[in-house]
């Protein structure tokens, strides 16, 4: 149970935890802010928590200009969002460090940003989005050479040497290889990293989940393929349909996924979707749904390995006594989702 005591440690201890779980308005100055907010800290008989933003406005509350509290945790600046679409829309524009100088970007913001959050330069970003682009080609039989320069590469030398050293192998014997797309999508409850092949949505997780390079590792392992990020078909449909269900519009996801496991996984995984929306099972009421009331513990196993978080809701299994039990995005997003659940 949330008391004012613990959400008054959690903003003393800006503890990002509590980012979407509630809001810090205080009477003394109008203002409203995230739980982690970096201003100095009021006095607790001078702060009101409330649930949603749109709560503190109605209220009158400001929102503060350090924290932004109307912006989504982590989420990208408008300018990178920008950039983004457009290679999106054309993977063969190349944005040279002039390019980004005449935006009034600098080259250092924006190479700092992709290393903290793609964990590659923006050069590397962009190349990496090329060579998607490009692979795509290959394999749907447009020739080398075409692919190459159709990407925006000016030597044929250079795009075989960095086809090469991503793939493995040269362009013309690609054939038996594939690839992963993969993005960023940022969320209430923060930043998420979602993949993709041409089946549908292969892995939705939250940035902070300590199992997520396990996961992309064993992703890759098991598809054969290369996790580069580009764009895919059903990324937007998978950006709409969690838009909607954060704003409690939205009960039952449609976008297509894919989700490779051994028989009794995919048994358990197809078990979760069928899970009503608001409502709650226990690891032994999953068990007996799926016709295996002794094994418990293989149920509990296979929702850890459940590598699609909301679409395939592991959230909404909790122990037999209605504690929370482990999930992999945290206890307190557990705790959020249920109550978002509860009251949309």
């Amino acid at each position: 149970m949330m008391t004012r005591e613990t959400m008054y440690q959690a903003i003393i201890d800006k503890d990002v935890k509590f980012e979407g779980v509630f809001f810090t308005a205080v009477k003394s100055t109008g203002i409203f802010c995230r739980p982690s907010c970096t201003a100095r800290k009021p006095k607790i008989e001078n702060v009101e928590f409330l649930e949603t933003a749109n709560e503190a406005l109605k209220k009158g509350y400001r929102p503060c200009k350090v924290c932004n509290p109307l912006e989504k945790l982590g989420e990208t600046p408008t300018f990178i969002k920008r950039i983004i679409e457009e290679l999106n829309e054309n993977p063969s524009l190349r944005f040279r460090e002039s390019d980004l100088i005449s935006r009034g970007i600098q080259p250092v913001t924006i190479r700092r940003w992709f290393l903290k959050n793609h964990g590659i330069t923006f050069n590397a970003y962009q190349r990496m989005f090329r060579i998607n682009s490009a692979f795509k080609k290959i394999q749907k039989g447009e020739a080398v050479t075409i692919a190459a320069f159709e990407a925006g590469y000016e030597s044929l030398s250079g795009f075989n040497d960095l086809f090469k050293n991503v793939f493995g192998a040269p362009p013309s014997q690609s054939r038996d290889k594939n690839v992963i797309d993969l993005t960023r999508i940022e969320t209430q409850l923060g930043t998420m990293i979602a993949c993709a092949v041409d089946q549908g949505i292969c892995l939705l997780e939250f940035t902070d989940r300590k199992m997520l390079e396990t996961e992309l590792k064993s992703l890759a392992k098991t598809l054969k393929a290369k996790i580069i990020p580009g764009n895919n078909r059903h990324f937007s449909m998978l950006t709409q349909q969690l838009n909607e269900y954060f704003e409690g519009s939205r009960k039952k996801f449609t976008v297509p996924l894919f989700m490779p496991g051994t028989k009794f996984q995919q048994k358990v995984w197809h078990a979760l979707q069928q899970l009503p929306f608001g409502e709650t099972r226990s690891y032994k009421q999953q068990a007996i749904d799926i016709g295996s009331p002794d094994a418990i513990r293989a149920v509990a196993n296979a929702n850890g390995m459940n590598r699609i978080a909301l679409l395939v809701p592991c959230h909404r299994v909790i122990g037999e006594n209605g504690a929370m039990t482990g999930y992999g995005g945290g206890i307190w997003r557990k705790q959020w989702l249920l109550q978002h659940e509860k009251i949309s």
